[in-house]
Order: structure tokens, then sequence, then C-alpha cells
């Protein structure tokens, strides 16, 4: 009997040592297969960036604000017209900056077609108030398609709803004019000739009416706010209404995400000053009112007091009875 209760409980003393053990032997293996993921996932993602093309590396955006374009540069238009990059810029007017090429199976278009329909929305009219100039980083670049894209941007712009697109310039260069004003701008592209493409960032470039940079906004969608405000920005005040300025107060620059966010404090600050005004306006149009009711109560007394003639005292039976009464 002892032989087997010793047996007994030697076997269950040796089971409750395996129990605890099956815990740690899981998680030990859990971490082993969790080490083995992430060094796999790390190779992997090492290769991918290893596998990046090296013709891709140079292709960015260095922001440039307020540095000078190089506004002699020369260029042709989409008719074949001398022009330089500067008769597009008066001084008066800021400029809407756009690098494309018209062979371009993707980007190019969705950046341009984005840009088109956020100016159509910001109430201002291209040629009026700003102008837009898109240049072309193929310096073979034919005027053919020069044109055409022109033509297709302008329809998804709107010159079908009475816009004529006059302001709106495409410009064709030599490889010499591309690039300094694409350095000036700080648009980074590189020719990748295994694909027969460029490589080029999304972005859309705002300057100053006397060429210099103002702002950059990136992505594949250009808000009409986000345009809008950056144009009242390039323009430095000019022509400016008392709304779009305060427009302009209450959104400030996010560098980051190349958007303009509105600012909690300046809104308070303009929110109180409208409410202050309201406030002041209603107290004084009631004191005018109180101050016109007291004049009209003082006139008032006064024409009785002319009417009745002279003070005469009450006759005796008042006066005695008026004492009865008090």
């Amino acid at each position: 009997m002892k032989t087997q209760q010793q047996t007994g409980s030697q076997g269950s003393s040796e089971a409750r040592k395996v129990i605890p053990e099956l815990p740690s032997f899981t998680v030990i293996s859990f971490v082993l297969v969790l080490l083995v993921t992430l060094v796999g996932t790390s190779r992997t993602a090492q290769a991918q960036i290893a596998g990046m093309p090296p013709e891709l590396a140079h292709v960015g955006v260095a922001e440039h604000l307020d540095g000078a374009l190089p506004l002699e540069t020369p260029f042709r238009d989409h008719t074949g017209k001398a022009v330089k990059l500067g008769d597009y810029f008066d001084g008066k007017r800021p400029v809407v900056l756009t690098f494309a090429y018209h062979s371009c199976p993707v980007l190019c278009s969705m950046v341009l077609n984005a840009a088109a329909t956020g100016l159509r929305g910001i109430g201002w009219n291209v040629g009026k108030e700003f102008d837009v100039v898109t240049i072309s980083i193929d310096p073979d670049e034919s005027l053919e398609k020069t044109a055409a894209k022109r033509a297709s941007i302008l329809a998804e712009y709107g010159t079908s709803r009475g816009h004529d697109g006059k302001g709106w310039h495409f410009l064709v260069g030599d490889k010499a004019s591309i690039a300094a004003v694409a350095a000036a701008a700080g648009f980074e592209y590189q020719y990748d000739p295994d694909q027969k493409q460029w490589g080029h960032p999304s972005v859309v470039m705002i300057t100053k009416p006397d060429g210099r940079m103002a702002r950059y906004l990136y992505g594949l969608e250009f808000p009409s706010n986000d345009l809008k405000i950056g144009l009242l920005e390039a323009s430095e005040g000019r022509s400016i209404t008392t709304i779009e300025q305060f427009i302009l107060y209450c959104y400030h620059y996010d560098p980051k995400g190349g958007k303009y966010v509105l600012v909690a404090r300046r809104v308070m600050q303009v929110g109180g000053g409208a409410v202050a005004i309201v406030l002041f306006g209603f107290l004084g149009a009631f004191w005018l009112r109180e101050l016109r009711k007291s004049n009209k109560r003082m006139k008032k007394g006064e024409g009785l007091d002319s009417d009745d003639g002279p003070h005469r005292d009450p006759p005796d039976e008042l006066a005695d009875a008026s004492d009865v009464i008090v």
C-alpha cells in the first residue's frame, strides 16, 4: 500500500511538475515564432527598399519659400510662340505654377484635373484675378500634345460655363530652361529610361505676383479653400475684400500637411470681436431710444406747464380733502 501510495504521490508530483512547465513552453514557442516573423518582415521591407528604382531617388520637393523664379527664362507657348516666363507675371496677380508632361500615363492628368477642379470653385476667374502656368518637364514635348492637353484641362476647368481660359498657359522649353525654373521652384524630377517616363512629385505651387514662391500644396486633391487662401496670401493684400481678409486671418498654413488649417484662437478672436460689435451696437441703439423717449417726456411736461398758465394753489376745500385722505 505504501508503495502504491508513494507511486501515486510520485505520479501526481510529476504531473504537477509538468503542468506548470506547459505555459512556459508555449510562451517560448510564441516568442520564437514572433521573432522569426519579425525578422522575415524586416528582410522583406529591406528588400523592398533596396529594390526601389534608383531613378526615383532624386524625386521630391525642396521648398524655396520666397525664392525668386528666373523670369527671363525662354519658353514657347502651346501655339509655338516664343515667350518668357516673366510674361505671365504682371506684378499684380498671383500665379499658380505646375509641372507636368503630357504623355504621362496617370499622375500628371490627375494633378492637373484636380487643380482645375479646385480652381473652378474658388470664386475667382483665371486670367482675371490670377494666372496659371503649366510647364512641361519633357524637353521633347510636342506642341500637338501640349495644345490637346490644354484644351482638355480647360474643359475640366469649365470654359463651357463662361471661362475663356486665356489665363492658363501651357509652356514647353529646352532642357536648360526647364531645369532652371524647376530648380528655382524646388521641383525635383528624374527620367526613367527603362520605363520611358518622368518621375516627379504631386504638387501645386503658388507664387507671388513678382515671381517669388509663396506656397506648396501636395496630394492628388486640391480643395478650393486651400487654393483660395493660398492665392489670397500670395496676393499680399491686393484687392482683397473684408470677408476674404477675415478668411485669411483665421487660417494658417501647415507645412507638414501642406494644407491650410483653421486656427481656433484666431476664430475665437474674430468671433469675440463680432460679438462685441453686435453687443455695443445693441446697447448704443437702446441708449439712443431711451434718450429719445426721455426727451419726448420732457417736451410733453413743458407743454403741459405752458398750457396751464401760471401755477396756482388748489382751493382750500381740495387741500382739506387731501389732508383727510392722507
